[in-house]
């Protein structure tokens, strides 16, 4: 199996033949990468707000996956364009994972803004280490752990 088909599965879809697994694969990949653009910017400018802003959006997107604001996006600037399939609804390995995006991201906001700088540094430093292995490795933390804890 290719770390791709690994990557679709392990986010909860469980068809990875080669044609599936090629349109799936880049429409759940856009937004962590999105994702990490906007933290990197939000690394540089500690602005709690952004933080609180993308910890809201990811809240949104667990609570109403039919309504993910990164698939809309996705759909309409690079399925429509393609004539590519809207991405399908998270199903529940990828919006754990979003959750605990959504905490971190929330925790960070409120770290900055309560000026407990050294905690909301450590919980970047978490946040930057998930996405880089997710981005890079195409390992995904969140969808991992709910394996670990639904397996019980």
């Amino acid at each position: 199996m290719t770390s791709k088909a690994n990557f679709v599965q392990q986010q909860g879809f469980p068809e990875t033949d080669a044609p599936t697994c090629g349109l799936r694969y880049p429409a759940l990949m856009f937004q962590p990468r999105v994702l990490g653009v906007l933290v990197i910017v939000g690394l540089f400018t500690q602005s709690p707000l952004l933080f609180l802003a993308l910890g809201i959006l990811l809240v949104w997107n667990v609570a109403f996956p039919k309504w993910n604001a990164f698939d809309a996006v996705y759909a309409l600037l690079i399925a429509r364009p393609r004539r590519l399939p809207r991405p399908d609804p998270a199903p529940a390995p990828r919006r754990f994972a979003q959750g605990m995006a959504a905490t971190l991201m929330l925790a960070v906001a409120f770290s900055l803004l309560a000026g407990v700088l050294v905690l909301a540094w450590i919980l970047e430093a978490l946040l930057v280490a998930a996405l880089a292995a997710l981005i890079f490795g195409r390992f995904c933390l969140g969808s991992y752990l709910y394996s670990v804890f639904s397996s019980r």
